[in-house]
């Protein structure tokens, strides 16, 4: 993986987590029940991804 692809991939996961926060954000202030659930783990699946960017980028 050249630099570029690293930084590339290290932005995409910055942008992720920035994003899982804001829907979490989002679901924990405005939403009830089972839509504010499932909403949830949509933001916690969106943040295991930006993990796995992460660690691309680290590799």
């Amino acid at each position: 993986m050249s630099s570029m692809d690293k930084m590339w991939a290290s932005f995409i996961g910055m942008g992720l987590m920035v994003l899982a926060s804001f829907i979490i954000t989002f679901a924990r202030i405005k939403l009830k029940g089972v839509v504010r659930g499932i909403v949830s783990v949509i933001a916690f699946v969106i943040l295991l991804v930006s993990v796995v960017y992460m660690l691309l980028s680290i590799l």
